[in-house]
């Protein structure tokens, strides 16, 4: 009987980490991100901006030019970013990123009160 515990244990430990979102049915070398499939027909920033120092990222994704909506498309542009970058940022980068989106998050307040006044 013990055994048979221990082999039901066996099959339901761990049944959500080997369900589908957790190895999937992916080809070995392809990514299970769900990040990875986004394909947009949206404006993107320029080359290399996610490697510049946080007020000319802030700067540069609150500009017309990147964001012809408006700040609030830079913010969701540098989250995005910085979510599928994942892991692979460094410390010291991932800091500079946050105090981008603090000095973007001022930029869409004041978009909204603008709009609002």
């Amino acid at each position: 009987m013990a055994a048979t515990k221990k082999q039901a244990k066996k099959s339901t430990h761990g049944s959500h980490a080997t369900g589908s979102h957790a190895t999937g049915s992916h080809a070995k070398g392809t990514s299970r991100r769900w990040s990875a499939k986004v394909n947009t027909e949206s404006t993107y920033p320029e080359e290399g901006l996610f490697k510049q120092d946080a007020e000319t990222i802030a700067r540069r994704l609150a500009s017309k030019k990147v964001s012809p909506k408006g700040p609030a498309s830079g913010m969701r542009m540098l989250v995005f970013f910085e979510n599928r970058a994942g892991n692979s940022l460094s410390t010291a980068r991932r800091k500079v990123l946050e105090h981008a989106k603090e000095l973007l998050h001022e930029k869409v307040v004041a978009a909204r009160k603008k709009r609002a006044a």
